[in-house]
């Protein structure tokens, strides 16, 4: 499949759209691989939702860590206040980290990519190291540090995202949810929720995996007459073994996984099993985004 040519001057018709959804639920993931916070409004930056993977887990050699080799960190849970970031986890006392500090400058290491950033000092370092039984620091992306999308999925815009692991937004619908839930149950097992695929934005309104098919997605600008948020779905989201990790017990077993297996896998990322989709900021940054806003899109024909 060939994704439409995109760029950032294309003209958006406002008039009604194919597809008419709504946002019911917004994440953001403060910590990479860390537990997300569910949010009723939040800033839209050119790199995503704002404090959206801002920070990361390193090891001592500068290379990222995830819930792939470390489930345990599902249990590492944010609340952004409004002046830190406070950190909670089981048999952990709090860790603040403030929303405008930083240590001293590093260089870390993002599939296979070196990314700018700042240590986040000993105390931190040692907060993890203590719950997740390794040497490893926190770190913060450096907002001056340019990382773009892979322009073979952008068609060629330059798109910023964090330490995102590669778009700066993703987006799911209820119906896909619902979907896999149904299968799961029919096998016997118990149903999952949204949390284990972490993504930005969530929509009612669609059949599932209806968002595979949207082109560039208008966010409704709220209040009336503010300027509308446009995202461009890019890419489906390959998915890796996190979804299988249980985000209330940081335990991994394959039920999910497995599932997908059956009826997920996308020729289009080269077979790999895909759920939701990763898009790219085109218009409205800085307004905010809100649980409840319409969404309307035109269907992409390839």
């Amino acid at each position: 499949m060939t994704l439409p040519a995109a760029s950032p001057f294309d003209h958006v018709p406002t008039e009604a759209l194919d597809v008419t959804a709504r946002i019911t639920r917004l994440f953001v993931y403060p910590v990479k691989s860390c537990a997300g916070v569910e949010v009723q409004e939040a800033i839209m930056t050119e790199a995503g939702l704002e404090f959206d993977r801002a920070w990361m887990v390193v090891d001592d050699t500068g290379e990222f860590v995830t819930q792939r080799e470390l489930p345990r960190m599902a249990l590492i849970k944010p609340q952004l206040k409004h002046y830190d970031m406070v950190l909670r986890a089981p048999g952990m006392l709090a860790l603040h980290i403030a929303l405008d500090g930083v240590e001293g400058p590093a260089t870390v290491r993002l599939w296979g990519e070196d990314v700018h950033a700042f240590d986040m000092g000993a105390i931190a370092a040692q907060w993890f190291s203590d719950f997740l039984g390794l040497k490893l620091r926190l770190v913060r992306f450096d907002p001056d540090h340019k990382r773009m999308s892979s322009k073979e999925w952008t068609n060629g815009v330059e798109a910023l995202n964090q330490f995102n692991d590669g778009f700066a937004v993703l987006v799911t619908s209820e119906a896909s949810l619902q979907g896999l839930n149904t299968r799961l149950e029919a096998a016997g097992q118990a149903a999952v929720t949204m949390e284990r695929f972490r993504p930005n934005i969530v929509l009612s309104g669609l059949d599932a995996h209806d968002e595979d098919r949207l082109d560039v997605m208008q966010i409704t600008g709220d209040p009336p007459g503010a300027p509308v948020i446009r995202l461009r779905p890019v890419k489906p989201c390959p998915r890796c073994p996190i979804p299988n990790v249980d985000p209330a017990t940081g335990v991994s077993s394959p039920q999910v996984g497995d599932a997908l297996q059956a009826y997920r896998k996308n020729e289009v990322v080269g077979g790999a099993v895909t759920f939701g989709m990763n898009a790219i900021v085109q218009g409205g940054v800085d307004e905010v985004v809100r649980v409840g806003q319409v969404v309307s899109a035109n269907w992409r024909f390839d």
